[in-house]
């Protein structure tokens, strides 16, 4: 596991696991727990968003320079509940300078799309 997982308390605190780490792509994924959920008894939009943001870090930080997010969205498409187990893909789509492009595909246990994320990358000067 990579130094920056290592320190990742909040990553560790929610139960990511990461199931793939290469340049420009990982795969994370994470069990729904009932202190996951929101009033309505479905998955904090939070924390889907917190598990695709992971995914991304991991692979917008190909190198040994410390790259961050600049901006990021998400589109929510399903709801999901707990005991589920919801898996981040991320994807470089462009890498040019100091900037990057990478989606995030959050699915659930059935293949079932759950949510879109499309993340802005810069790399720091910072190692």
């Amino acid at each position: 596991m990579r130094e920056m997982m290592r320190r990742d308390a909040a990553s560790a605190a929610l139960g990511m696991v990461v199931d793939l780490d290469e340049p420009g792509r990982s795969v994370v994924s994470m069990l729904v727990r009932d202190d996951m959920l929101n009033g309505f008894a479905i998955t904090h939009g939070g924390l889907v968003f917190a598990l695709a943001d992971t995914a991304f870090a991991l692979a917008c930080n190909e190198d040994e320079r410390v790259t961050v997010a600049a901006g990021a969205d998400i589109t929510f498409l399903k709801s999901t509940h707990a005991g589920q187990t919801l898996t981040a893909t991320a994807i470089r789509r462009v890498r040019s300078g100091r900037t990057g492009l990478y989606d995030v595909t959050v699915t659930d246990d059935m293949g079932d799309v759950v949510a879109e994320f499309r993340g802005r990358s810069v790399t720091t000067n910072r190692r």
